[in-house]
């Protein structure tokens, strides 16, 4: 592949459009959207809006004058076909983990008697750290064991299994329809983590005969730093399931001011508090990059991208580094990890040239392909670099090698 295949590439682009519903410095090769999402050029002027023209003019009004009320259900309804998902199965609320807390604790409390909650070993760790808390709290088994062998490890025990989609590190796809189908087999409840999954690949998760799922809105979604995050409860389920959060938003009449709870129905109730409206604005700019977008297409240019990027880096870099996870590209996410005794450090150095990708311990260096604005020029001109970068050493001094805070 050289840089004029990829330019004739982006020349073919169904996504290229997409690319100007962004703002991203055009001097800079961006590979870290799994991480935080690239600004969406309507994010300023859709918050400005809100802050100026809302909250300052109409203030308290607003909750009814400009839908605030219904926000979280009336931006979630955009996600779904994003996820693959009906309407009513999805709201927006907390943080992940707050998210993955709440449908765990329903998920065990629906199967009573049961002991033991299933997770996936090297999982994310906030995700191993809610299950543990959770377990703690109840005095239930946490058993972790690796993804790919999850559908086996399944038995009469089990009240809830929890594993992401697409593994942080490895990028390895989880395989969604076996893994539903054996608990489903064994009365057993699953939660997934979409966080790597959700806008940069094609999800189906009704299709799939999916229970729960939560994920973030700041990777692919292209929320904002801190964005809120989402839930999918199955229709099915969700007068069967109790939240543990009882707050009044997920009350069936929330200005009742009533001294019991009673939940209402449907996907709200398992709202709890007052939304966040400013976040849920700019989350709602994110979601509509996708408008118009088919996420067939979104999948097909991950895998285009990530095949230019793995040819060239392994080309171009000989035996230096080395591919961490699945070779197939129908068995991955829309990220990639090469491993380096030193990946820090030529992390750092690519971060000085203009290549911002990121690292996760102990040695891999993660890129992330966000196909709504990633360019196949872009990745091949990051292979370009990156092979630069090791061809000279150039990694290899002190100020590349200072830890920072976020790596």
């Amino acid at each position: 592949m050289t840089l004029e295949d990829a330019q004739q590439l982006d020349e073919a682009d169904p996504l290229a459009f997409a690319r100007e519903r962004f703002q991203l410095p055009e001097s800079l090769i961006y590979l870290d959207g799994n991480s935080l999402g690239a600004l969406p050029a309507a994010t300023q002027s859709r918050v400005d809006r809100l802050i100026a023209g809302e909250w300052r003019v109409d203030l308290i009004s607003s909750w009814t004058k400009h839908d605030w009320i219904d926000a979280p259900l009336r931006i979630a309804s955009k996600l779904a076909p994003i996820v693959g998902a009906k309407p009513n199965e999805l709201a927006i609320a907390d943080s992940t983990s707050v998210c993955l807390f709440k449908l765990l604790s329903a998920a065990v409390r629906a199967r009573p008697g049961r002991r033991v909650i299933l997770a996936q070993q090297g999982n994310f760790p906030t995700d191993t750290y809610v299950a543990q808390g959770l377990a703690e709290m109840l005095r239930l088994e946490l058993r972790l064991v690796p993804a790919d062998h999850i559908g086996n490890a399944i038995d009469e025990q089990t009240a809830t299994v929890t594993l992401s989609h697409v593994d942080y590190r490895s990028g390895a796809r989880a395989d969604m329809r076996a893994v539903n189908d054996a608990a489903r087999a064994a009365g057993a409840l699953v939660v997934w983590d979409l966080s790597h999954s959700a806008g940069a690949i094609e999800l189906r998760l009704d299709e799939a005969g999916c229970d729960l799922a939560v994920g973030c809105g700041y990777k692919y979604l292209n929320g904002g730093p801190g964005s809120p995050a989402f839930m999918f409860v199955a229709e099915r389920l969700q007068d069967e399931l109790r939240p543990p959060l009882q707050g009044w938003f997920g009350h069936s009449e929330p200005f009742a001011f009533e001294e019991s709870y009673r939940p209402t129905s449907g996907i709200s109730r398992f709202l709890t508090g007052t939304p966040s409206i400013i976040a849920l604005a700019a989350l709602e700019a994110g979601i509509d990059t996708f408008e118009g977008v088919a996420m067939a297409d979104v999948e097909a240019k991950s895998r285009a991208l990530l095949a230019l990027f793995i040819e060239q880096v392994e080309r171009r870099c000989g035996g230096e580094v080395s591919l961490f996870g699945p070779r197939d590209l129908e068995a991955r996410g829309s990220h990639v990890c090469f491993a380096h005794p030193d990946g820090y450090a030529v992390i750092q150095a690519l971060i000085a040239r203009g290549v911002v990708g990121d690292f996760r311990a102990p040695d891999l260096m993660r890129f992330g392909f966000t196909p709504l604005y990633t360019r196949f020029e872009e990745a091949c001109r990051a292979g370009d670099i990156l092979a630069d970068i090791l061809a000279n050493r150039e990694w290899d001094q002190p100020r590349f090698r200072e830890r920072k805070k976020v790596t």
